[in-house]
């Protein structure tokens, strides 16, 4: 896929963006209206977490296999599809009168979503082949990604107290029309790059595994960690994994080719990625926790409170972070984004019961800001870097799954280590309130430790001669001038 007007391409980019914007926006903008549903609809609380875990389940379940769909049938025709089936869910959502008829509506989604995150990504690796274009391109893309969680917040607020809850899914409507009739006119068409038929035994195995592991893990602090379910859940999920890669070392054409692992960089750029999403939990969840419970924020001023944070965020991933990779390379960059994020959660940890937002809360939420844009785009470029056109959307759909899984995984570790560490203080005697802080002090440092983590991972293990272009139409890497890569 070439244009050759840099205009369109711009454009083209600013659709995708939009188009994973909707699905970013999902992901928070239905945790405000929640209890607005439970209200109308009459969830219990346990029931409830379906309306999150539906989505959950079926977005993590078919990322890979979306972005193998988009090698194999074209990358605008399943970005064109899942927009469709994510607004079509999204009317189904709004007009939801039942339990049953929201949660079956937002497993469909959750499909959709997969599509549109899995593809997005390989559509601009395919749009944008020059080194500063591309390191750019994904600084604008990162941004979105990491953005849409706090817009989220805010929109959820508003409208879910202006309107109702249906409107946080009818807004899609709008939104998604017009990302599908801009997809048609700026971006073309065309066939895969990639041969063969659909490997369904690989999709159902690793479709599978994915769906039992999140499962297994969203609902692992409910139900126990060592509890039967979860281990069962876990250890089904293993087998089920464990049949995939024997199946795609065996086909001739599998959904998963494992030589993409081959490329040194593509397999620590998503190490790197699981270990970051792990730490950026503990800073999202568990600051807002801080906000809420301890200094009694409202949702709509949580989100407020993040606002300088992603200013931040935004002006060093558009401005910054592409004249750094294009600079020094890929891993100082990522490096010093990964440890300006543990920074500030480390600056989290000495946070009071009392805690003022302006001394306590804002250098922390400015470090991690600055951090984020700065290390969000080197990840991206580092995790598609030297994939031919045939393995673009797998190895977009890989990287989505590492950050989700990533996510997934660390908040249940950080929320289990928050939960215990308040037992244990209110057991020696603190207030409800400063063992609640306590626990997420605890989650703090841990997420900070994920983070350091995923930085010395970047220093032993990514080649420092990253190839920052990617690929051409070809296949082959293109790498940043010598001078240029630190």
């Amino acid at each position: 896929m070439t244009i050759s007007d840099p205009r369109t391409r711009w454009l083209a980019l600013l659709v995708l963006c939009l188009g994973d914007l909707m699905i970013v926006l999902d992901g928070t903008i239905v945790n405000v209206a929640l209890p607005s549903i439970r209200d109308d609809l009459g969830f219990s609380q346990e029931s409830l977490a379906w309306v999150v875990n539906a989505y959950l389940l079926t977005f993590g379940g078919f990322l890979l296999l979306g972005g193998r769909l988009g090698d194999l049938f074209g990358h605008r025709r399943l970005f064109l599809i899942g927009i469709t089936v994510f607004t079509l869910a999204s009317l189904a959502c709004g007009l939801a009168s039942s339990q049953g008829q929201l949660v079956a509506a937002r497993a469909v989604q959750g499909i959709g979503g997969a599509v549109v995150s899995a593809v997005a990504l390989s559509l601009i690796m395919t749009l944008f082949v020059e080194p500063a274009e591309r390191a750019k391109a994904m600084g604008v893309f990162g941004f979105v990604l990491s953005g849409g969680g706090t817009a989220g917040v805010l929109l959820g607020g508003v409208i879910t107290d202006a309107l109702s809850w249906h409107w946080i899914f009818l807004v899609n409507l709008p939104v998604g029309a017009a990302v599908f009739a801009l997809t048609l006119a700026l971006l073309p068409g065309g066939s895969g790059h990639a041969t063969g038929r659909v490997d369904v035994a690989g999709a159902v195995t690793v479709t599978a595994s994915l769906m039992l592991a999140v499962y297994a893990i969203v609902n692992g602090n409910e139900e126990g960690w060592t509890s039967l379910q979860t281990l069962g859940m876990l250890g089904i999920s293993a087998a089920l994994l464990v049949v995939f890669l024997v199946l795609e070392s065996r086909m001739s054409s599998p959904l998963m080719p494992l030589g993409i692992f081959r490329n040194r960089n593509i397999s620590t750029a998503n190490v790197v990625g699981v270990l970051m999403a792990a730490g950026m939990f503990a800073y999202f969840f568990m600051s807002a926790l801080y906000l809420q419970e301890v200094l009694e924020y409202t949702p709509f001023e949580v989100g407020i409170a993040y606002l300088p944070s992603m200013v931040i965020w935004g002006a060093s991933s558009l401005f910054l972070s592409d004249r750094l990779v294009m600079r020094f390379g890929i891993k100082p960059p990522l490096v010093v984004g990964l440890g300006l994020m543990a920074v500030g959660l480390l600056l989290l940890v000495r946070t009071p019961v009392d805690g003022n937002f302006l001394v306590d809360v804002l250098p922390a939420t400015l470090a991690v800001g600055l951090g984020a844009g700065i290390g969000f785009n080197p990840i991206l470029l580092s995790a598609m870097s030297g994939v031919a056109p045939t393995e673009a959307g797998l190895a977009s759909g890989v990287v989505n799954t590492a950050f989700m899984m990533g996510g997934a995984l660390g908040l249940a570790v950080l929320a289990s280590v928050a939960a215990a560490r308040t037992d244990s203080l209110e057991a020696s005697g603190e207030s409800a309130v400063a063992a609640l802080n306590g626990g997420y002090h605890v989650a703090y440092v841990l997420g900070a430790i994920f983070l350091v983590a995923a930085a010395v991972v970047a220093v032993l293990l990514l080649r420092p001669e990253a190839e920052t272009a990617g690929a051409h139409d070809h296949g082959e890497p293109v790498r940043a001038p010598a001078t240029e890569v630190g």
